[in-house]
């Protein structure tokens, strides 16, 4: 700032939906410390990784950390400002007030979705590109598939309407959406942890402001928000051979 009058540079947040909930909370606190603030666009990450393949950029992405790290390798977020946020397994949910459907095994599972009405998931997040994956596994993919809502965004909301009959998305993604229950997680056998992390743009403007950011968010006294939100604390740094090149 060059003057008592000057105006607050806000830092340009291009991040996942399942760090939306953190970000939001987190908004007033941040410039309360800092004196910045922070302007996000939320997409999925391949929505956003094709929105950066268009030449869109921000400060800073927070991202699945394959997408991380597939930015650092193109050029794009510089190598040395990267760091993992938190971790999110995928859950299914209900309207509010539903039955509760058995996901607790992977034969539960299965005849849940075969016996579902309806089932709601996304097109381009990690959670609907796995989850498509695990319905290939279960051999029901054509059965799931024909009464699908596939779409983007909060796939929960369209539960909430009574449009489908559940949900499957990151935890963190359902949490916010009002008028669903959170049924539970996948089981261990066909969950996936996705790993978030964040990373400055080259072109970043507001430099500061960016490793300010990053460094409020990765502050282990935020793990009690993360778990409200459906996140967790990073266990540890995800392996390569965790990897499997995927870019979800």
């Amino acid at each position: 700032m060059t003057g008592s009058h000057a105006t607050v540079i806000s830092i340009d947040v291009l991040s996942t939906l399942a760090l939306r909930g953190v970000l939001v909370e987190i908004a007033d606190e941040f410039r309360d410390r800092t004196g910045l603030a922070f302007a996000a666009t939320y997409k999925s990450t391949n929505m956003a990784l094709s929105l950066i393949t268009e030449g869109a950029t921000a400060d800073v992405a927070i991202l699945t950390r394959e997408a991380i790290d597939r930015l650092v390798r193109d050029g794009i977020i510089v190598d040395d400002s990267t760091a993992d946020l938190a971790q999110s397994g995928v859950g299914v949910a209900v309207r509010a007030g539903a039955p509760k459907p058995d996901v607790g095994t992977v034969a539960a599972l299965r005849s849940t979705l075969l016996e579902a009405r309806s089932v709601a998931f996304t097109r381009l997040g990690a959670s609907g590109i796995h989850f498509a994956r695990v319905i290939e596994r279960l051999g029901i993919a054509d059965e799931v598939r024909r009464k699908a809502h596939i779409g983007d965004g909060y796939v929960g909301e369209v539960v909430a309407r009574g449009e489908a009959e559940m949900a499957v998305q990151q935890i963190s993604e359902l949490m916010p959406v009002a008028g669903i229950d959170i049924v539970g997680p996948l089981p261990d056998e066909v969950q996936k942890i996705s790993v978030f992390a964040a990373g400055i743009f080259r072109a970043v403007k507001n430099a500061d402001g960016a490793e300010k950011l990053i460094s409020h968010l990765a502050e282990p006294r935020l793990a009690p928000l993360l778990i409200r939100k459906g996140l967790e604390p990073v266990k540890r740094a995800p392996r390569a051979s965790d990897r499997h090149g995927e870019t979800l």
